[in-house]
């Protein structure tokens, strides 16, 4: 339990909030995309990159609530760089439009955080008929990334800094279904468990990171991806859990990070020096944890990352 923290090799633990994981660290000159910017650790995220001198374009679904908190990041940090671009991950077409227009903007691209996510929905399928936590999750950060990889290779090479890819997961990576991923059943409703297919997505967030490292790491390209948990917080994830939501709004006080706390991994994964040339491991409370044996299974990241690609190539 968070509250019982203690501070790891990092120097810090889980009560660390993002802002003291990000202090004294210059951003100026970086550029950073944040998916699910409009709420939560998102949100919180954008505003302590921003704060830090970093230009955060917010990749968010709803763009009325990405423009009001551009609005009050503004007011609180009036120097700030921030942009809002449309983006819903749980459809393959609105990727693909964001990253066109993303790569027309003439941008770099330093820092990608895929942080956007949902969590134990009720089965339902996406635009692309793909299981949406799966969709959402996992598929639309996995083609969103290899669209903008050439950019963020392009950024590298031209500035000389090293280029982060962070993929916000869960420990709820440790409750997948049996298999860990259900590649012949992604879409099966008879058997589906919302609480497993959150733990599936989650579980392909890591191997996702870790394949990505793999490849980055053979083509010598200067970019790592790692994966994370944020912990335990009481975000609008929960929002098709009523009974659930409001047990952890009377009692998350006590046992929940707050959302500073919850982004803090993210800043240090994103920014920290001590990370530098880190890539291909998971993170928990702003240090190295380690995932389940299932998150570290090569053979398993590899097919997924297949199945991956089969399901993003265009028709």
């Amino acid at each position: 339990m968070w509250i019982f923290g203690r501070k790891g090799p990092s120097g810090f633990s889980a009560r660390s909030t993002a802002e003291e994981v990000a202090q004294g660290i210059d951003g100026n000159g970086l550029t950073a995309v944040v998916t699910g910017a409009s709420s939560g650790i998102g949100t919180e995220t954008s505003r302590v990159l921003a704060l830090h001198g970093v230009h955060v374009i917010m990749a968010v679904r709803n763009m009325d609530a990405g423009r009001n908190v551009k609005e009050t990041i503004l007011k609180e940090i009036p120097t700030a760089k921030v942009d809002v671009m449309e983006l819903d991950l749980s459809s393959l077409a609105s990727v693909r439009k964001f990253a066109s227009e993303y790569k027309s903007s003439g941008l770099p691209l330093n820092l990608l955080i895929n942080n956007a996510g949902v969590m134990a929905t009720p089965f339902l399928l996406s635009d692309d008929n793909i299981e949406l936590q799966f969709a959402t999750n996992h598929l639309g950060h996995f083609l969103l990334t290899n669209l903008l990889l050439e950019t963020m290779k392009n950024t590298a090479h031209e500035s000389g800094r090293e280029g982060r890819i962070v993929n916000v997961s869960s420990e709820g990576h440790r409750f997948p279904y049996s298999e860990g991923i259900c590649f012949d059943k992604i879409n099966d409703e008879s058997a589906y468990n919302s609480v497993y297919a959150y733990g599936q997505s989650k579980l392909a967030n890591i191997l996702h990171a870790n394949e990505l490292a793999k490849r980055l790491q053979e083509e010598g390209v200067e970019i790592t991806a790692n994966s994370l948990h944020p912990g335990a917080i009481a975000t609008n994830l929960l929002r098709y859990h009523s009974f659930l939501d409001g047990i952890v709004n009377m009692v998350g006080k006590y046992v929940l990070k707050n959302i500073p706390q919850g982004a803090a991994t993210t800043c240090y994964v994103a920014l920290h020096p001590q990370v530098k040339g880190v890539s291909g491991e998971y993170f928990s409370d702003s240090n190295m944890a380690k995932p389940s044996s299932k998150g570290k299974d090569a053979e398993l990241g590899k097919k997924l990352w297949e199945f991956s690609i089969s399901l993003t190539e265009p028709n």
